[in-house]
């Protein structure tokens, strides 16, 4: 597939390009986000007739690419960022015009150690990675643990991760697949600290395993809710692989794709139209919306959310589920040229090209969140960073490029949105401030000397948190999955894809779906599947 044109920006539909050309419809999907897109897609190339309902002048949700620099032609993933959880199949069904770019370096995580900056550099090869293990920890004992442990998850992803598109298994079902009773009880029933200090000694390497169960997730390593293990488990699932790869064109590429690839099949997609009730009897539906010209009704068999659960209980009038915490700080940058790394056998090029791990030793990990716990801001923030630009220099134009311009991207840990209740804004520049503070600690310079200005003269940063997400993104809580991770498998009122509401022809095809969160497009998919079986 083709790369996009780094001079176009991404499409952005004006308010009413598309409108409901009539009331009766056999789908109306609430929402415009890339899981609303792919089930319009499935279900328009299946021969049905498709409406979307967008609120906002533009589809694609929280996985959009857009200049948020004033005059300055960069165009980040201000959001969702990185690529791990979609399907190939769904690509290929969908006949999209995407693709992705494997990192060549997973992670790279300075520390100091015997008063010399120092770090570990995860990627580059075999032999660079055991190197490197040797040089951090003094022998091979942490990266022959690395490699038996990796290549435990990485078959339970072989394994797993094909199950995400089918109907959900039963525990048991999903335990046979996985066929490994120890890889069944390190990831689906011991708190993951217990596996990660079996089977590690060094305190940085134990903090890097440890991060990708935390991503958005607010727990401690021995976390008795497993909520941590859920994290993690979908973390390392992702392609059958676990790899995190770049996508072309910035992420709004794919939701641009997959709105070309519904509208193509025929979809009607009609942004500036916000979904306000649904009435069912459970074979007919009505879907209220609102335009800036009024109200209109849809009528159709079946209604698909792509929201949260508590919008889906606001628009039916049931019960809405109490919010999960959303717990992090997202930070888009564009620099001018990256850092000196005080760590001079890494070249920052490929120290920043994978993930850049601040503050994410073991130790460190915990105290952050027993701080947050405590109702403070960590005194040493955990966050990790990558550089989009460096995989993929599309996302910016010419002459940045020509100039040495690199975007960063930074996501926090550890940050719920409690901590921000009482005055967000402040708590956010204090919060960036220490962020970067932990950042600088392993460079030569200042990052903010690295920024660059947008037209204005202003630096080319820009900082959100949890209330920031909920506010935009409508996101409960600020959580970037909707509601807590839950099991792959099936489990009381769960239904057979995992998509299914106490309203038999309302289906819920957002993140907060069983199997949803990240950008997967799983939800999307699977709520199509099982409107086409309940058609059949």
């Amino acid at each position: 597939m083709a790369d996009l044109d780094h001079h176009v920006l991404p499409r952005t539909m004006p308010a009413h390009e598309g409108k409901p050309g009539h009331r009766t419809y056999d789908a109306v999907i609430v929402g415009g986000g890339h899981n609303g897109l792919v089930a319009a897609a499935y279900l328009a190339r299946a021969g049905r007739s498709v409406l979307v309902l967008e609120r906002l002048d533009h589809t694609g949700g929280a996985a959009v690419s857009t200049r948020p620099f004033a005059g300055v032609d960069a165009r980040l993933s201000r959001y969702s960022y990185l690529v791990s959880l979609l399907p190939k199949k769904i690509v290929r069904d969908l006949g999209l015009d995407f693709r992705v770019r494997t990192r060549n370096v997973s992670s790279y995580t300075p520390v100091e150690r015997d008063g010399r900056p120092t770090g570990l550099l995860v990627g580059g090869g075999e032999r660079r990675t055991r190197e490197a293990f040797a040089r951090l920890t003094g022998g091979e004992r942490e990266y022959q643990a690395w490699q038996r442990f990796y290549g435990m998850t990485g078959e339970v992803a072989k394994r797993v991760f094909p199950t995400l598109v089918e109907p959900l298994p039963s525990r048991e079902e999903l335990r046979r697949r996985v066929d490994d009773e120890e890889a069944w009880r390190t990831l689906f029933e011991e708190p993951i600290g217990l596996a990660i200090e079996e089977r590690f000694a060094d305190d940085l390497v134990r903090g890097v395993v440890l991060t990708d169960a935390l991503i958005g997730t607010f727990a401690d390593a021995h976390d008795p809710s497993l909520r941590q293990n859920r994290c993690f488990l979908y973390h390392v699932i992702g392609g059958g692989t676990g790899d995190w790869d770049v996508p072309v064109g910035g992420m709004g590429a794919l939701t641009d794709a997959l709105a070309a690839a519904a509208r193509a099949a025929g979809t009607v997609i009609a942004t500036g139209h916000e979904a306000e009730r649904i009435d069912t009897d459970g074979r007919t539906a009505e879907v209220t919306y609102r335009t800036a010209d009024g109200e209109g009704v849809a009528v159709a068999r079946h209604v698909l959310v792509n929201a949260s659960p508590q919008a889906l209980a606001a628009l039916t009038g049931d019960t809405p589920p109490a919010p999960a915490e959303g717990a992090q700080l997202k930070v888009n940058m564009l620099l001018k040229r990256l850092p000196r790394l005080r760590d001079s056998s890494v070249d920052p090029r490929e120290a920043f090209s994978g993930t850049f791990h601040i503050a994410e030793g073991y130790d460190q990990l915990a105290t952050a969140h027993a701080q947050a716990v405590a109702g403070e801001l960590p005194a040493a923030p955990p966050a990790e960073i990558y550089c989009h630009s460096l995989t993929d220099p599309t996302i910016l134009g010419p002459a940045l490029v020509e100039q040495g311009y690199q975007t960063l991207t930074l996501f926090g840990l550890h940050t719920p949105a409690r901590l921000f209740e009482g005055d967000n804004a402040a708590v956010r520049e204090e919060l960036l401030k220490s962020t970067l503070a932990q950042l600088d600690a392993h460079l030569t310079e200042s990052i903010v000397g690295c920024l660059a200005t947008d037209a204005d003269g202003r630096p080319c940063i820009e900082a959100k948190t949890p209330l920031d997400l909920e506010r935009d993104l409508r996101l409960p809580g600020g959580n970037i999955f909707h509601r807590e991770l839950a099991w792959p498998y099936a489990q009381e009122n769960t239904g057979r894809w995992g998509v299914e509401t106490p309203h038999a022809n309302v289906l819920l095809c957002g993140a907060g779906a069983v199997r949803g969160g990240g950008v997967s497009g799983v939800p999307g998919h699977n709520a199509a599947m099982a409107v086409l079986q309940a058609d059949a």
